[in-house]
């Protein structure tokens, strides 16, 4: 599975007004210095359902994601804001996009040595924000930049805020636009076959013994007829996102948002295998062995693929939620959120979280939270060797299967608005850090670590 999970630590600017004598109205700027951001985070995994090698195999991906942010104020109403940020990860189960190339057998337990076992993501992203002279009004732009070892994507989108009731009230609209293009990889043995025309004593196959379910020697294994590689190599989104939010009163404050999202192209992952249960059989490597390679103590024979994964060329999502903040007294708060999702391609889900913030000095929180999420099952998922060659649609990914994950995170948060301590001319205000330990029922487990510095210019 080539999943990489994100880590986002928010941070809020203070309110705007107008100051006015009898001659001069003054206007406080909307961003008073210019602020910088140092996050980091690294995450790792376990599992034994990748999907490269058709919901069976090991999952074991780490990765590690420096990113800088920079606000700075053009004028009193003016911010741009960059975004730049990479992320490296390994991975154990996309390097069996090609396991034949290491000099371990081959096995979708073992990690091979191949270009796909690890890669870099890049990212860049410039906001503008404009500010109306007595701040009720916020416009928004920006534009990004992405890309990763088997595509690339360019963005760009806009928003606009409004706020009233003496800003206690606040509308807004976003929309949002990434025309991403494949740069397709294949598992070595469809490209290989595609490649030579179906003749198996060239390229890959050459010099490697094939052999059935049966461990007898076979030279007649194919993908599924028709099989091709993929034309279509755009991948495109498109979202327009609503929120509104109001202070209750002065302890609490509450928020709704919803999203419609709209994707076209190819959605599917050229990477990931698929193995059927109507179709025979055959692999590489110690034919002794076959009758184990479902057992992660198998380490010599590899399954050769039916076809990869294939799903519909369009995918339409609603995502809603509920955010709810409590001020309890001058040490603890709570923050809550739920979401609700739904898809046409047969994924309902729903999350809720917990957020405690304690106070323990003037300087420095605690805050303990939780995070528990479930989901239906993608019409078109079912497990290793269990999708018909029949169907039009079909995928292994347990990241489409159903499933329930609990999440259980600590943090500890330290501000100083005076920034005594310094860097060059940039003074430390806040240091941000937070542990999650994540676990799905399906056997999936990860660690998160993440930290946040926020700098600024003095």
């Amino acid at each position: 599975m080539k999943k990489i999970i994100l880590i986002v630590i928010l941070f809020s600017l203070g309110s705007t007004f107008a100051q006015q004598d009898s001659t001069t109205v003054y206007k406080k700027r909307v961003l008073e210095t210019t602020e910088v951001d140092f996050l980091t985070s690294y995450y790792s995994q376990e599992g034994d359902n990748a999907a490269v090698t058709g919901g069976i195999g090991t999952e074991k991906l780490t990765d590690f994601t420096p990113t800088i942010i920079v606000s700075l104020p053009l004028n009193a109403d003016d911010v741009l804001t960059v975004d730049a940020g990479i992320s490296t990860y390994s991975s154990a189960s996309s390097s069996n996009l090609n396991p034949f190339d290491g000099s371990k057998g081959a096995s979708p337990w073992v990690a091979s040595s191949g270009a796909s076992q690890q890669d870099t993501w890049g990212n860049v992203n410039v906001g503008y924000a404009h500010s109306s002279d007595d701040r009720n009004n916020i416009w928004n732009a920006n534009v990004s930049f992405a890309t990763e070892y088997d595509y690339t994507s360019v963005g760009f989108g806009g928003g606009f805020a409004k706020l009233f009731n003496e800003k206690n009230t606040e509308v807004g609209v976003k929309a949002n636009v990434y025309l991403d293009t494949w740069s397709p990889k294949y598992p070595t043995e469809l490209d290989t076959y595609v490649q030579t025309n179906g003749n198996l004593n060239q390229g890959f196959f050459q010099d490697i013994d094939i052999f059935d379910q049966n461990g007898n020697a076979s030279s007649a294994w194919s993908p599924v007829a028709g099989f091709d590689l993929i034309n279509d190599k755009s991948r495109n989104s498109y979202s327009v996102s609503f929120s509104f939010s109001q202070i209750l009163s002065k302890k609490a404050q509450m928020s709704l948002f919803f999203d419609l999202v709209k994707q076209e192209g190819w959605l599917a992952n050229p990477m990931q295998r698929v193995y059927f249960a109507d179709v025979d059989n055959y692999y590489v490597g110690n034919a002794n062995n076959i009758s184990s390679y479902t057992s992660s103590s198998n380490r010599d024979v590899f399954q050769l693929a039916d076809d990869i994964e294939r799903l519909p060329n369009s995918r339409f999502k609603i995502p809603l939620g509920l955010r709810f903040n409590y001020y309890i007294n001058e040490t603890v708060s709570l923050r809550t959120y739920y979401r609700y999702y739904y898809d046409d391609w047969g994924i309902n889900s729903h999350t809720a979280n917990v957020e405690v913030p304690i106070k323990i000095t003037s300087k420095f929180t605690l805050y303990p939270s939780y995070r528990f999420y479930n989901q239906t099952a993608a019409d078109y998922f079912a497990p290793y060797e269990e999708n018909l060659s029949t169907s039009e649609f079909y995928t292994s990914d347990y990241d489409l299967s159903k499933f329930s994950a609990n999440q259980y995170g600590f943090g500890v948060s330290y501000t100083d608005i005076f920034t005594k301590f310094n860097i060059w001319k940039l003074g430390l205000k806040n240091v941000d850090f937070k542990y999650n330990n994540y676990k799905r029922n399906t056997g999936l487990s990860a660690n998160i670590f993440a930290i946040a510095f926020k700098f600024v210019m003095n």
